[in-house]
């Protein structure tokens, strides 16, 4: 006798995806208590490496070798775009010319997990030689690195993540972290703020995050400003030779009182509008912004409150206007 109803067998795919997700996991719980292996850790020898760098008047040089020299690559970016000058050198080529890249004035970052990497010899070498600070990130700290650096920077005995526990895994991933800990510290040590930042990061989306509306926005003869004596008539004429459908009314110290827009001229349309005075048709406590503001603030202001002009107030006095385009030309959205 034959029947239609499928039977429930696990397909291998299935069994595979759970192995696989099992699998991922765990790396990720392995590297994550390193991790906190790490921090746990930290102490004096840490310090006493932030020590070394702040007191430089040179750069750090971070050298490795393998996976441990894509890691110290990332650390150099790093450090870098947090302002603490660095460059990369590999140890092959330092031991063929670019040894000669490495003054007395900077300090060595060397990576290296067993601290017995041959290649970096001739780096630690010179750096005993003249007297270079050498700081030594390795997991052991009798090896050679650790023994001959001016600061051992020891990682957490952590097994490597994966059955055979060979590839590195959890010791650069500590090596990274370990870099980003140093970048950061230092960061707020020489009190790094968001406008430094944005110098070293001028493109893409980190440098518009942090772009200011004093460098979008409109001034000197194209601000649409007037007293708040003059008659509409007058003031229509300033609102359309300025182009911006707005006008920021200003008292005789040239603090502004007030904002006239289209929706202050249809309010107040009537037989005798063009004799009415300025001060009579505008809105007072109009939103404005000041010129250290950044340009995402101000188009999340402008999307909230429905406008398209926004005026740049510093110490009262208007300085400048913003316009909704200004800040998509310039990718700010």
């Amino acid at each position: 006798m034959t029947t239609n109803a499928a039977k429930q067998v696990p397909s291998p795919a299935s069994e595979q995806g759970g192995d696989d997700l099992a699998s991922a996991r765990q790396v990720l719980e392995i590297e994550a208590q390193a991790l906190r292996d790490l921090a746990a850790g930290l102490g004096a020898e840490f310090v006493s490496a932030l020590d070394i760098i702040s007191k430089i008047e040179g750069r750090v040089v971070v050298s490795g070798m393998g996976k441990s020299g894509h890691i110290g690559n990332k650390i150099v970016a790093t450090l870098a775009s947090t302002g603490t000058p660095s460059f990369f050198v590999h140890p092959g080529e330092a031991s063929h010319g670019d040894l000669g890249m490495i003054t007395r004035a900077d300090a060595v970052l060397a990576l290296s997990n067993s601290g017995e990497t041959s290649e970096l010899s001739d780096l630690v070498a010179y750096c005993k030689r003249f007297g270079i600070p050498l700081i030594g990130v390795t997991s052991r700290a009798e090896s050679t690195l650790g023994r001959a650096a001016t600061v051992p920077l020891v990682l957490p005995n952590s097994p490597e993540a994966g059955t055979l526990g060979l590839a590195p895994t959890t010791s650069t991933t500590l090596m990274l972290g370990l870099g980003d800990a140093m970048a950061v510290a230092l960061l707020e040590r020489k009190g790094f703020s968001s406008t430094d930042f944005k110098t070293f990061h001028p493109g893409g989306k980190l440098g518009l995050r942090l772009l200011k509306v004093q460098e979008l926005m409109h001034s000197g003869d194209e601000l649409p400003v007037a007293p708040g004596h003059i008659n509409m008539s007058e003031a229509l004429l300033l609102i359309t030779q300025k182009r911006f459908g707005c006008l920021a009314i200003v008292d005789d110290d040239g603090a502004v009182e007030g904002i006239i827009t289209d929706g202050d001229l249809r309010r107040h349309m009537g037989p005798d509008f063009l004799t009415l005075k300025a001060k009579d048709v505008m809105t007072t406590n109009a939103q404005t912004v000041g010129p250290d503001t950044l340009a995402s603030e101000v188009v999340a202001l402008m999307n909230a409150k429905s406008i398209t002009n926004i005026f740049v107030v510093e110490s009262g006095r208007a300085v400048g206007i913003v316009h909704i385009h200004d800040c998509l030309r310039a990718g700010v959205v």
